[in-house]
């Protein structure tokens, strides 16, 4: 990949996740980072607590700690995966959908609108995304 077309990317990534924490903070008791959690758990659930540590980029351990108060407030469950009893599954409550659409399809809707407005192709790369996670699958 061209470094500068990178460094861009990375730039419009950074500067967009720092906005959405600043709009985020105590929004509706939801930090950034747990509609950020809630939205992946739509994607990609039932998952394990590792898979999700990986799909998000952290630790371990940070899952865990991320996951206790939303197990606590009813949004997410962690249960014994039936296959294999050192694993825990990941699901979101219907109380937990709620929360991520009420919380984060706003806030992707007001950034996809704000890159679009500023002339970046959203729609083109994230088509071109979406086919390079199919190829990456497809291996």
């Amino acid at each position: 990949m061209d470094e500068g077309l990178a460094d861009l990317l990375h730039r419009v990534v950074m500067l967009l996740g720092e906005a959405a924490r600043q709009r985020t903070d105590d929004r509706d008791g939801l930090t950034y980072s747990q509609i950020r959690l809630l939205g992946t758990l739509e994607d990609i659930e039932p998952v394990t607590q590792h898979q999700l540590a990986q799909a998000l980029s952290v630790s371990d351990p940070a899952i865990s700690r991320a996951l206790r108060p939303l197990v606590a407030g009813g949004m997410v469950t962690v249960t014994v995966d039936p296959e294999h009893a050192r694993r825990r599954l990941v699901r979101l409550t219907e109380a937990g959908r709620n929360a991520f659409r009420t919380a984060g399809k706003p806030l992707h809707d007001e950034f996809r609108a704000a890159l679009v407005a500023a002339g970046f192709p959203y729609e083109r790369y994230l088509q071109d995304t979406h086919r390079l996670a199919e190829l990456l699958a497809s291996d």
